[in-house]
C-alpha cells in the first residue's frame, strides 16, 4: 500500500550512502579504489613518459615558433593568489605599488572613557583575558599597530586613526553592560576633535564578534560613516539593518588560538588522511540553528561518516583546546555552519589543522577576496540542502593517496615545463589542502613586519580607504585652506567636549 512505498522510498534515500555507487555529482563523480604500489609505479611511469614527450613537443615548438612569449608560472600559485617568493601581493589598481600609511593610536589616557572600554568600569578586566577565544583580534590588532612602523604620534600627519576598545571581551566579562558601553563610546567620541573634522571617516573601529557594530547601540548614529573591523558581514538576521558596508568597511580574519598558528610547530599536528577516521565533522553547539542541529540529527543516521559531538561549556565533558583540535583534524571536511550570525570561527580553524572547511553559511562575507580565491582552498554548500545528499558529494571528491601523488607529480612537472597547464585534480582533497596551506598566513595575527600576516593584509585593505582630504556636515574651510567649522572657528580652537556629527 502506499504506507509500505513510503516506508521503502525513505529507507532507500537512507541507505544512499551505504551503497557501493555513489551519487552521480557531474564532474565530481568518483569511485574509490584502494591505492597500491602498482598504481604508484603506474603513475610514476606516465608522469616520466609524459614528462619527456612534452620536452620533445616543446622543443619542437620553440624552434619553429620563437616568438611566441613564454608565460611566467613563477609568480602565480594555484591557490589563486599572487605571490612573490611566497608573499601575497595585492593588486595595485586601487592599493598603490607599496605600503604607505600614517595611522595614529589613541592612548588609553589621553581621552576619559578610553580606559572603560578597554577594562570595565573598574578595570578589572585584564588583557590577558582578552586575548583569548574568537574575540582576541580586538586586543591583537591594537597591540599590533602600538608595534608598527605605519604608526605615528602626529596626529596632523596621521592618514587614519586607530580607537582600541576591547567591549565584547569587557562586556562578556561584565565590565559593562550595553546601556554604559553606549554611554561611553559617545563620551569619547564627544572628546576627538579629529573625528568631528572628518565626521569619522577616517577612524577605525573594531568589533571582533558575530554582533558585529551592534555592541554599540548607537553606532549608526555616530559611526555609520567610519571604516569598521570586523568578521561579521551580515546580521540582518538579528536586526533590521546590517552594521557592515562593503564600500568602507573591512573583513578581518577570526581569531584562532595561538598554539595553533606557531610557524612549523602547532600544538596539534596534522593527521595523514589516510588516518582520518571520519569523512566528515562540525565541532559545536547546537544553540538552537537550524543547520546546527540538522548536522547532529545526520551525525546521528551516519555515525561512522560525520562526526557531531555534543560539546559542553563547563564540567567534565567540555572540550580541552588541544582535545578540540585533537577532534577538529581527525576528518577530512571540516563543517562550518552559521550560529548566531553569518561568520563561524571553524572556517578559519580548518586550515590549521589542515582539513577542507565546507562553509555552511549562505550570507558569510570572507577576508581578503582580492587575493584568494575561497573556490581553491574550500567548499561552500548551501545551507537548507544539509543532509544525505551533502555527505555523499564529499564522499564523491577524490583523495586517496594515488591521486595525492600523481597531483605532486604533475605539480612538479608543470614547474619543469614553464607553462604546460597539467592540473588534472584541481578539486582533489589534497590539493585543497596545499593550496590552503599556502595562503593560511593572512588568517595569523603577527606583525606587519612578517612578509605575510593579518594585520599586513589589513594594512594594505586600510590604504584604499584612505583619504586624502577629510571633510563632513560640520566641517568647512576658507580661500585659504584653513578649515573651520559652523561658527568659522579655526580647527585648532576647536575644544571638546562637543556636540557630534
Amino acid at each position: 500500500d502506499a504506507n509500505e512505498q513510503a516506508v521503502r522510498g525513505e529507507r532507500g534515500e537512507m541507505a544512499s550512502l551505504s551503497s557501493s555507487k555513489p551519487r552521480n555529482f557531474g564532474a565530481y563523480s568518483y569511485s574509490a579504489t584502494p591505492c597500491t604500489r602498482t598504481h604508484q609505479i603506474g603513475a610514476l611511469f606516465l608522469v616520466v613518459s609524459t614528462f619527456f614527450v612534452t620536452r620533445i613537443l616543446d622543443q619542437y615548438f620553440s624552434e619553429s615558433n620563437s616568438v611566441t612569449p613564454a608565460t611566467n608560472l613563477h609568480r602565480t600559485s594555484s591557490s589563486g593568489i599572487t605571490m612573490d617568493n611566497g608573499i601575497p601581493q595585492w593588486p595595485e589598481r586601487g592599493y598603490g605599488s607599496h605600503l604607505s600609511l600614517k595611522i595614529y593610536v589613541y592612548d588609553e589616557n589621553e581621552i576619559d572613557g578610553l580606559k572603560e572600554l578597554m577594562y570595565g568600569r573598574d578595570g578589572i578586566v585584564k588583557t590577558a583575558a582578552c586575548l583569548k577565544g574568537q574575540w582576541g583580534s580586538q586586543v591583537k590588532i591594537h597591540k599590533l599597530l602600538m608595534e608598527s612602523k605605519f604608526r605615528t604620534s602626529k596626529k596632523e600627519e596621521a592618514d587614519l586613526f586607530f580607537v582600541p576598545a576591547y567591549v565584547k571581551c569587557v562586556r562578556m566579562l561584565g565590565g559593562l553592560n550595553d546601556k554604559e558601553i553606549n554611554q561611553t563610546y559617545v563620551k569619547v567620541l564627544s572628546q576627538m576633535p579629529y573625528f568631528r573634522r572628518s565626521g569619522g571617516r577616517d577612524h577605525i573601529f573594531v568589533f571582533p564578534s558575530g554582533a558585529g557594530a551592534h555592541l554599540f547601540r548607537s553606532w549608526s548614529t555616530f559611526i555609520n560613516r567610519s571604516i569598521i573591523l570586523t568578521p561579521e558581514g551580515d546580521r540582518t538576521d538579528k536586526k533590521d539593518t546590517t552594521a557592515f558596508n562593503t564600500w568602507k568597511d573591512i573583513i578581518i580574519p577570526g581569531n584562532v588560538d595561538d598554539a595553533m598558528t606557531k610557524n612549523g610547530q602547532p600544538d596539534v599536528q596534522p593527521l595523514p588522511l589516510s588516518k582520518r577516521k571520519y569523512l566528515a565533522n562540525y565541532l559545536g553547539r547546537a544553540q538552537g540553528k537550524a543547520g546546527r542541529l540538522k548536522l547532529i540529527d545526520l551525525s546521528k543516521q551516519y555515525p561512522d561518516k560525520l562526526e557531531c559531538p555534543d560539546l559542553k561549556f563547563r564540567g567534565t565533558e567540555k572540550f580541552g583546546r588541544t582535545t578540540y583540535f585533537e577532534h577538529l583534524r581527525n576528518a577530512k571536511f571540516c563543517l562550518a555552519p552559521r550560529g548566531e550570525s553569518s561568520w563561524t570561527l571553524r572556517f578559519y580553524e580548518s586550515f590549521f589543522v589542515e582539513c577542507v572547511p565546507v562553509l555552511l553559511s549562505d550570507h558569510s562575507e570572507l577576508p581578503f577576496q582580492n587575493v584568494i580565491d575561497y573556490a581553491q582552498v574550500s567548499i561552500k554548500w548551501p545551507s537548507y540542502r544539509i543532509g544525505p545528499e551533502l555527505l555523499d558529494y564529499l564522499a564523491s571528491i577524490p583523495g586517496n593517496n594515488c591521486f595525492f601523488f600523481v597531483t605532486i607529480s604533475f605539480d612538479l612537472l608543470q614547474i619543469l615545463k614553464h607553462g604546460m597547464s597539467l592540473s588534472l585534480t584541481d578539486r582533489d582533497i589534497e590539493g585543497m589542502i596545499a593550496r590552503g596551506r599556502k595562503i593560511r598566513c593572512l588568517f595569523v595575527y603577527g606583525p606587519d613586519s612578517a612578509p605575510c600576516s593579518a594585520v599586513k593584509g589589513i594594512l594594505w585593505e586600510l590604504q584604499r580607504k584612505a583619504r586624502h582630504f577629510q571633510q563632513s556636515t560640520e566641517t568647512f574651510w576658507l580661500h585659504n585652506g584653513s578649515v573651520v567649522n559652523r561658527e568659522l572657528v579655526h580647527f585648532s580652537s576647536w575644544r571638546p567636549p562637543m556636540p557630534l556629527p
